[in-house]
């Protein structure tokens, strides 16, 4: 039998979303899989940076999550790598979510899929898009901190 992961190990990371957006609220969701994508996700073979959520019929669902089947991946089940998958979260946090998305002009992003108590888990993001020169300041800061972080590595030998 396979070893059960830790507790809260990460699966994946969005790091496209940090740059492209302004978190503004985080929420943890848990999602509806399939086992072969619970097997694929075991092996880290997903990939979140395409991913967004969208609202239908008072549920969250997230799509353009690709999660790439196994080739042991067993013959009776047709994996489908880009499935739309349905998160779970309580009504009283969907129904606010609905409001401020539908009004404020925020967009809900997923951030990271991780492993919490032998479960998968998908960190929301209620976001709001960054718009250009706000991009090229992110990039001059992280610039900045590599040339510190040079100097000072420099300064340490």
């Amino acid at each position: 039998m396979a070893k059960k992961p830790d507790t809260s190990t990460r699966i994946a990371d969005n790091k496209k979303a940090a740059f492209n957006y302004f978190f503004e609220e985080k929420f943890e969701a848990g999602m509806v899989l399939e086992g072969w994508e619970i097997k694929a996700l075991r092996e880290g073979k997903v990939q979140i940076t395409d991913g967004y959520v969208v609202i239908r019929n008072g549920e969250l669902f997230v799509i353009g999550v690709q999660i790439q089947p196994l080739n042991t991946a067993s013959s009776h089940v047709s994996p489908d790598s880009v499935r739309t998958k349905k998160l779970l979260l309580h009504k009283e946090e969907i129904h606010r979510l609905i409001g401020k998305v539908e009004q404020k002009g925020y967009t809900l992003v997923p951030i990271n899929l991780h492993w919490k108590n032998g479960k998968v888990k998908c960190e929301v993001a209620l976001a709001k898009g960054k718009a250009e020169h706000d991009k090229r300041d992110t990039i001059k800061d992280r610039e900045g901190k590599r040339e510190v972080e040079r100097a000072m590595k420099s300064r340490s030998r």
